[in-house]
């Protein structure tokens, strides 16, 4: 099972472009509303969420996905279930992928020290001790970090190959008309 949790002020197109990827993988996603059901996005798009935090267990998990965006970030980071589930992905080394401002939830709990890192400009020193790295997208362990929403697709493909190998994502990428 992969969570995707959204709080509300999330980036539309770091949260959908994902989703959708992994389930064109045919990954098992559940889109997971921080505070509610339907949860409205940072550009006014409202997402009716497939289950609450409150429903969401780690039998199962594979993978958390944290969209950015503001304040979405920060009411993810203010979730204490949110917290709950990165610190259950840590122990269990369990895939944890983050996007634009929410590798900032990652870095402030001291996950990133010593890691290979991106995340939206301007948010580099919310990654605390982490190697920040030019590139789009980094993979570093069970983390994925990815710098904002023009490269939602490209993160959504990482976030494949991490769990159903490179090849898949090339075979998907191909089929999306991606470069």
């Amino acid at each position: 099972m992969i969570y995707v949790f959204l709080g509300d002020g999330f980036e539309e197109i770091e949260a959908i472009a994902p989703i959708d990827i992994l389930r064109r993988a045919e990954l098992n996603v559940q889109v997971v509303g921080v505070g509610g059901p339907f949860i409205r996005g940072s550009h006014g798009i409202t997402v009716q969420c497939d289950i609450t935090e409150s429903q969401a267990d780690t039998s199962d998990l594979e993978m958390i996905v944290l969209p950015g965006g503001m304040p979405g970030t920060l009411n993810l980071e203010r979730s204490e279930v949110v917290q709950e589930f990165i610190n259950y992905c840590v122990k269990k080394e369990i895939w944890i992928g983050a996007i634009c401002a929410a590798p900032s939830i990652l870095g402030h709990k001291g996950l990133l020290r010593g890691k290979n890192a991106v995340c939206f400009p301007g948010f580099e020193g919310e990654l605390e001790g982490a190697r920040l790295s030019q590139d789009l997208v980094v993979r570093d362990g069970k983390i994925i970090t990815a710098k904002g929403c023009g490269v939602a697709v490209d993160f959504g493909l990482e976030l494949v190959a991490a769990l159903k190998g490179s090849q898949r994502a090339e075979v998907l990428k191909a089929s999306l008309q991606c470069r």
